[in-house]
């Protein structure tokens, strides 16, 4: 069950129009604050978006798929219909570790099991989306999430016998995902 759950949630780009309410994500952040955190600090805060004006901001701030060249993102017809802002206080920490690859991770299982994906964006402009939506300095924007209903296939296979990793669309807009065999990244 666990094993089909992490390979359901892949990193989706292109959405249907579906609404997600303020609960769901809601619902998302509270399997995040469950999650371990590093001596228990709990420094992650969270701004929640399932407001279509607020996205399109948010959106404007974020690249997408950097393998991709050719494609700048998804067409506003498949677009996120939700986000979540990861941030950390620095009130708390100043370092935050792994714990926001953790709130992450546990938010798109979360997502998954809803029957949505999402994908973590690292690749943010930082000060601009900080100036958008007013957010305070001592928040450190970490990572953003997009959420919605996917609208593509994700396959995960085998990476070939050059070890390349990048992923790709073929000519059927099918997203494929190279991954290194277990016996490659399995030391000794």
């Amino acid at each position: 069950m666990l094993r089909e759950l992490i390979t359901k949630s892949r990193s989706y780009r292109r959405f249907q129009q579906a609404a997600i309410e303020h609960q769901t994500l809601r619902e998302l952040v509270e399997l995040a604050r469950l999650s371990p955190s590093a001596a228990n600090l709990q420094p992650l805060k969270y701004i929640l978006s399932c407001d279509p004006q607020k996205n399109d901001l948010i959106f404007t701030h974020l690249a997408w798929a950097g393998y991709l060249k050719d494609w700048p993102g998804p067409e506003p017809a498949q677009r996120p219909s939700a986000y979540i802002i990861i941030l950390g206080d620095t009130r708390i920490s100043q370092s935050f570790g792994c714990d926001h690859g953790i709130a992450a991770q546990s938010i798109l299982l979360g997502a998954t099991e809803k029957g949505l994906g999402g994908c973590i964006i690292g690749s943010i402009q930082r000060q601009a989306l900080r100036k958008t939506l007013s957010i305070p300095p001592h928040y450190e924007i970490l990572l953003v999430l997009a959420l919605g209903k996917p609208a593509e296939t994700v396959t995960i296979e085998t990476a070939g016998p050059t070890g390349d990793i990048k992923y790709f669309r073929d000519t059927e807009s099918i997203h494929h995902v190279p991954k290194r065999p277990l016996d490659e990244i399995i030391i000794g």
